[in-house]
């Protein structure tokens, strides 16, 4: 994963309507904050902004006035109908901080890759490297302990299935068996009644 440049505008008006002329512009009111810095509102290109936060663990550089900023996406939000984007803040990070996101950023594309060619649960797969990113284990090697986990609980899981099946055929089996032995006595009861 890398950073993702983006150009900011200054904004000076505020208010649901000046918000409201940013969007018609194509454009996405955004609040810069954190890290000693001061506040700054900006405005960002929506088209571009959008497809930056389909990026796991994004870092936008963001040129504010001839600033660039390292800063991530603390809150985003979409219109509930059109899913455009409404408002982003964005958060200033630290250089370990980047430093961090990179490489979570970079297992993270690893990790997906690895459950392709594996045939694993991405999602699975992606929260253990995360849990023992977490933990400080190296990436490498989060995700090789990752996959022997997601492999593992795929096997129990298909033994508790088999497992499961196994005991569900043995109850059909049982009550076909009963159903049969009671069809056999009701049989024998209506024949010795027929005798008598």
């Amino acid at each position: 994963m890398s950073k993702i440049q983006i150009d900011a505008a200054p904004r000076t008006d505020f208010g649901k309507g000046a918000a409201r002329q940013i969007r018609r512009d194509g454009r996405v009111p955004a609040v810069v904050y954190g890290s000693g810095t001061d506040v700054q509102h900006v405005s960002l290109p929506g088209h571009d902004l959008m497809m930056a936060l389909k990026t796991s663990q994004v870092i936008l550089e963001v040129n504010v006035g001839g600033d660039a900023l390292n800063v991530a996406p603390r809150q985003v939000q979409k219109d509930p109908v059109r899913g455009t984007l409404e408002h982003v803040d964005l958060i200033v990070l630290s250089a370990q901080e980047v430093r961090e996101r990179l490489v979570v950023g970079a297992a993270v594309a690893k990790a997906e890759q690895v459950a392709i060619d594996e045939e694993l649960d991405q999602v699975t797969l992606v929260m253990a490297v995360r849990e023992l990113l977490d933990e400080g284990v190296e990436a490498d090697d989060a995700i090789t302990q990752a996959v022997e986990s997601v492999r593992e609980a795929m096997a129990a899981q298909a033994a508790a299935a088999a497992q499961a099946a196994a005991a569900e055929e043995a109850q059909d089996a049982e009550d076909a068996a009963e159903a049969a032995e009671g069809a056999a006595d009701a049989g024998s009861a209506g024949e010795s009644s027929d005798e008598g």
